[in-house]
C-alpha cells in the first residue's frame, strides 16, 4: 500500500493537504491549517482492510484532484457535497461510524447541536461523545463538523478555533 500526500492551494485560504491510500482519504487539512512540522501525512493512520468506502467513485477517479476542486468551490461559497468521497473510518468505533454517517447528511447551510448529532446517530444523550468526535475530526469539510454547534452557542472547532468555524459557516449563510 502506498500512502500519498497531495498539497493544493486555494486563493485567499492557503495550502491544504489530502492524504490518501488506494483512493481512500486518510486525512484532510483545510487550506491554511496544514500543521507546520507535522503534516497530516505523518499523523494519518495506515489504511486497514476494513476501511469504509461510501458510494464508490467511478473507476480511475483522481480522488485528490476531485477533493481539491470541491474544496476550492466550497471555500468560494458554492454549495458542495462530499458524501461520495471515500474516507478511511477503520479507526472508528461503531458509534463513531454512525456519527460520521449522520454528519455527512447535515446539509449545506444547516447546523445541528452536538446532542442532535448524537441522537441522529442513535445515541441520544451522548452529546459529549459527539463533541469529542468532532474535535478529533481528521476530515475537515469532508465530515462537516463546522455544522455542529453547542446547545447555547457556536461551540468549539478543535485546534482550528471558533474564528475559522464562523468563517466556514458564513460561506453557507449561517450566522450564530
Amino acid at each position: 500500500m502506498r500512502v500519498t500526500r497531495e498539497l493544493y492551494a486555494v486563493d485567499g485560504w492557503g495550502v491544504g493537504e489530502i492524504v490518501l491510500a488506494d483512493g481512500v482519504v486518510l486525512a484532510h487539512e483545510l487550506p491554511g491549517q496544514v500543521r507546520g512540522g507535522q503534516p497530516a501525512s505523518e499523523v494519518a493512520p495506515r489504511l486497514r482492510a476494513d476501511a469504509v468506502r461510501t458510494a464508490p467513485l467511478p473507476p480511475g477517479e483522481d480522488v485528490a484532484a476531485l477533493v481539491a476542486e470541491r474544496v476550492r468551490r466550497h471555500l468560494a461559497g458554492v454549495e458542495t457535497d462530499y458524501r461520495d468521497v471515500p474516507l478511511d473510518l477503520s479507526w472508528c468505533t461503531p458509534f463513531q461510524r454512525e456519527l460520521a454517517a449522520a454528519l455527512r447528511d447535515v446539509p449545506w447551510g444547516e447546523v445541528v447541536s452536538y446532542g442532535e448529532l448524537a441522537a441522529l446517530a442513535g445515541r441520544p444523550g451522548a452529546a459529549r461523545a459527539a463533541g469529542t468526535f468532532c474535535a478529533r475530526n481528521r476530515f475537515a469539510l469532508l465530515l462537516p463538523c463546522h455544522r455542529v454547534v453547542s446547545a447555547d452557542g457556536i461551540g468549539g472547532y478543535g485546534t482550528s478555533g471558533v474564528a475559522l468555524k464562523r468563517r466556514l459557516l458564513a460561506l453557507e449563510a449561517v450566522r450564530l
